[in-house]
């Protein structure tokens, strides 16, 4: 489904030296992150059974599909479980969410509370599927959007959020549109640092966290 461009766009000048930033960091950081990846890609197999890695399309920049990666925190049979667990969602259709989600692993718990289970969308930002900065991936499909929503399908999803940083899970979709594209309307260098400071933050208290 084509979006409806709502925003003006970056300038060229603007993106390359966003994604040069992206690229920096990304190279940087992965001579940290990739032994940690390692040690919890071990931690997980030891749990669970299943793969490390897991993935999900979700729409990106113009609804485009993308596979958004994480380490995987779930049962190797979640999916199939979602539907007996329906009458315990505590936010409104389309979201879902459980509290005490049954189906999370041991190991899934302490990587959703550290959001670690992110790291692999590092991959995500070398790849170009995504951003450093920019609103949060959402597994809600185009289709459902309201047409005022498909403004925060204008930028490229980022690592770094506003809900992210404000609200960590804690609100529905509709309020989480809402934050995305007051981040879009407010980007520049200077709110973007701020946002991955506060969200850095929040990660540390463990504010939200599932």
């Amino acid at each position: 489904m084509s979006v409806t461009t709502l925003t003006a766009r970056a300038q060229p000048a603007r993106v390359s030296t966003r994604r040069a930033v992206d690229l920096l960091v990304v190279m940087l950081a992965a001579l940290v992150v990739v032994p940690v990846v390692a040690i919890l890609a071990l931690a997980i197999k030891l749990d669970s059974r299943g793969p490390v890695f897991w993935a999900h399309r979700r729409p990106g920049r113009d609804g485009r599909p993308f596979p958004v990666y994480k380490l995987r925190t779930m049962v190797e049979d979640a999916d199939e479980m979602k539907a007996s667990l329906n009458h315990l969602n505590v936010l409104p259709w389309p979201d879902f969410k459980i509290v005490d989600d049954p189906r999370v692993t041991r190991i899934g718990r302490f990587l959703r509370k550290t959001s670690l289970d992110e790291l692999p969308q590092l991959y995500n930002v070398a790849r170009g599927d995504m951003t450093l900065v920019g609103p949060r991936p959402c597994s809600i499909p185009v289709a459902h959007y309201e047409t005022w929503q498909l403004e925060r399908l204008e930028a490229t999803p980022g690592l770094f959020g506003l809900w992210q940083a404000a609200a960590r899970g804690q609100v529905d979709f509709a309020e989480r549109c809402r934050m995305d594209i007051h981040q879009i309307r407010t980007r520049s260098f200077r709110n973007d640092t701020l946002l991955v400071f506060k969200t850095l933050v929040a990660v540390v208290r463990r504010h939200g966290g599932v």
